[in-house]
């Protein structure tokens, strides 16, 4: 019940209809517009809109020949992003990637661009930062501990081993 007395609506999600191709056209001409986006996320979108399978396919081409939608483009700017300001290693980066629909090859590419002293870098200032948190009552038991969570921002077993050595080596 209000406060005037009246009993409230309850309110009911509102039922979407079904965007038509060229509803979905437009709204992804948008939506590409102002930040990049994969094909994989413009087909999800989509089928969440409702467009039929057939025409799914006819829309993504048309963005695509139109460079709205430009998977290679997608996947440099999402490795520049994670790599320089999320700090993630290539393993999360490219399994991101692979889920958003992006072909290996692209993938591979795109991956050349990270810079591997400038990630070393930025893996030991995390370490650094991380383990001002880890409480650990052994050597033994820190290393592991920041071993897992450098493996957890996927970098590999080379990158950590020599951030770890460096980072725990010049706290003790």
């Amino acid at each position: 019940m209000c406060n005037d007395g009246f009993i409230a609506e309850e309110r009911k999600p509102k039922e979407q209809k079904p965007k038509t191709a060229a509803q979905a056209l437009q709204s992804l001409m948008r939506l590409a517009a102002r930040s990049e986006k994969s094909s994989g996320d413009a087909m999800r979108l989509m089928q969440r809109w409702g467009v039929p399978e057939a025409e799914r396919r006819a829309v993504l081409q048309k963005l695509i020949d139109n460079r709205f939608i430009d998977d290679s483009r997608y996947a440099e700017a999402y490795v520049r992003e994670k790599s320089r300001l999320s700090g993630w290693g290539w393993r999360k980066i490219s399994t991101q990637l692979k889920a958003k629909g992006i072909s290996q090859d692209i993938i591979r590419e795109a991956l050349r661009e990270i810079d591997g002293e400038a990630v070393q870098s930025a893996l030991q200032e995390k370490l650094r930062r991380k383990l001002r948190t880890i409480k650990a009552s052994s050597d033994y038991e820190l290393r592991g501990k920041i071993f897992r969570y450098a493996l957890s921002q996927g970098f590999d077993y080379d990158q950590i081993s020599e951030a770890v050595a460096a980072v725990v080596g010049s706290e003790n």
